[in-house]
């Protein structure tokens, strides 16, 4: 009888961690950790909440009677490490140190791993990332950014893009080698990508580039940004909040609540309608872009993600992009399936573990 899998999940965000106890794919015991803006603002550096956010998870396994000497794996959503290709690497001290110092750009999804490796090295288990946000599978032509002092990198939502493009592909009973995809993840950060026969060859920039989103800025003109940047009124840090996390809809409507915004247009708000259709015209736009870096050969366009559950946006992007290629919505995040998934093919020898250097 073959053994059942035990496996601790980690997904870190901005405002929380998520934390389950997986018996091969069923979640046993799963808990969102939340925390606010306010009390978070009392850390100066990333790093500072790692302490924090390491302590509470490991009561989350106390009090849920997980002992972390029998589990088999940990596993943890992927931060801003290296560029490099999709798939699942083990977390050694390197990517612990290059995620915490910000050495490739600072992101809250960092301490997931940090805290995996510690509990990794505590109780001798593997710890391991999926498909991390740096996953890079760029063209070269794709690399090009018009001046030569930097280049277009590649930073997006790979686990939830890669596990929508898995779903669309079975959809059409095919695997992802087969089909090329657009596919387009919708939710505080904005990311769309041109999937070709599994690699990813483009994409937007989740933190710079593409359309607005509920709280970042997307791509601005340039020239604009520089004016405002040297304007005086505001300082580094104030510009880069404004960008991301206090732009979009937040920036125009004073909320980054998408339900919100639409309670706003259903009581006849001229401007949040305005602005949120806005953001579906530039969401439609980037998905017609990555439909070019296809060359027009698309077999479906995806979009997943949190506002994927919301006709009202998803009807106006199928307005501009229905001509495409079939669509394929599948509302939500699995990311925490997605990465115990992951982890039981490394575990059953299907996927072989690559290593971070």
């Amino acid at each position: 009888m073959n053994k059942e899998h035990r496996l601790l999940v980690i997904n870190v965000g901005s405002t929380s961690t998520k934390a389950a106890f997986f018996q091969e794919t069923t979640p046993v015991i799963s808990e969102t950790i939340t925390y606010s803006k306010e009390e978070l603002s009392g850390y100066s550096d990333l790093s500072d909440q790692l302490s924090r956010r390491e302590e509470d998870l490991l009561n989350f396994t106390k009090k849920n009677d997980v002992n972390l000497e029998e589990i088999d794996m940990v596993i943890s959503r992927g931060g801003l490490g290296k560029p490099a290709p999709a798939g699942s690497y083990e977390i050694n001290e390197l990517m612990r140190n290059d995620l915490l110092t910000g050495k490739y750009g600072k992101h809250p999804s960092a301490l997931g791993p940090a805290i995996a490796r510690d509990i990794s090295k505590k109780y001798g288990v593997q710890g391991i990332v999926i498909d991390p946000p740096s996953t890079d599978e760029f063209q070269p032509l794709a690399r090009i950014s018009g001046i030569p002092e930097f280049e277009r990198k590649s930073a997006f939502h790979a686990l939830n893009q890669k596990v929508a493009a898995r779903k669309a592909a079975k959809e059409m009973e095919k695997s992802c080698d087969d089909v090329s995809l657009v596919v387009a993840h919708l939710g505080g950060g904005i990311t769309i990508g041109a999937h070709q026969k599994g690699r990813v060859i483009d994409c937007t920039h989740g933190l710079g580039e593409g359309p607005f989103t509920p709280e970042r800025a997307g791509g601005l003109a340039t020239l604009d940004l520089i004016e405002l940047a040297f304007s005086g009124k505001f300082d580094k840090k104030q510009i880069q909040n404004r960008l991301v996390g206090q732009g979009g809809l937040s920036a125009y409507l004073g909320t980054n609540d998408a339900r919100k915004v639409e309670e706003m247009i259903t009581s006849g708000d001229e401007k949040a309608k305005l602005i949120y259709r806005a953001m579906a015209y530039q969401i439609a736009k980037d998905i017609g872009a990555m439909s070019v870096v296809l060359k027009g050969r698309v077999d479906g366009v995806v979009m997943t993600g949190g506002l994927a559950y919301s006709e009202m946006l998803i009807g106006w992007i199928r307005e501009w992009i229905d001509f495409i290629a079939p669509v394929f919505i599948y509302p939500g995040e699995d990311e925490m399936a997605a990465l115990a998934e992951g982890g039981l093919r490394v575990l059953r020898k299907e996927e072989l573990v690559k290593k971070y250097e």
